[in-house]
């Protein structure tokens, strides 16, 4: 599985941005997908997961009523949603894939669950 992030960019607090991934190689053995992002100096913070079915999301509770996660399996591309924007959210985002339901369930919000990742993309929130 390859992904591919694009979407960021440099935005003015209060704006809106949309990140895209675009997954390929064996798009359809994946099972989840979820963002992260890590800011200058920070660890790696987990943001939102969508399973490719659809029947699980969750958005973590620092984003939470600003950002959503979705995804389209016709173009096998997952998106993070993202509004009000604010210079916290200034990072890397990063989105990454699980092919393994068991080991999602026990830790879907860890970055070890994840084996496949894309290269990032910078989203800088600033006046």
């Amino acid at each position: 599985v390859h992904l591919a992030e694009s979407g960021g960019g440099s935005v003015e607090p209060g704006d809106s941005l949309s990140l895209s991934c675009a997954a390929s190689g064996r798009p359809f053995t994946i099972f989840a997908v979820s963002w992260f992002r890590q800011a200058p100096g920070k660890e790696r913070e987990f943001v939102a997961y969508i399973t490719r079915s659809g029947e699980h999301l969750y958005v973590s509770d620092a984003v939470k009523g600003r950002f959503s996660i979705s995804r389209d399996n016709a173009r096998n591309t997952y998106y993070l949603q993202m509004t009000s924007l604010k210079p916290e959210d200034t990072a890397v985002y990063y989105c990454s894939a699980t092919e393994t339901y068991s080991s999602w369930r026990s830790g879907s919000t860890k970055e070890e669950t994840y084996s496949y990742w894309g290269q990032g993309t910078q989203v800088t929130v600033s006046w």
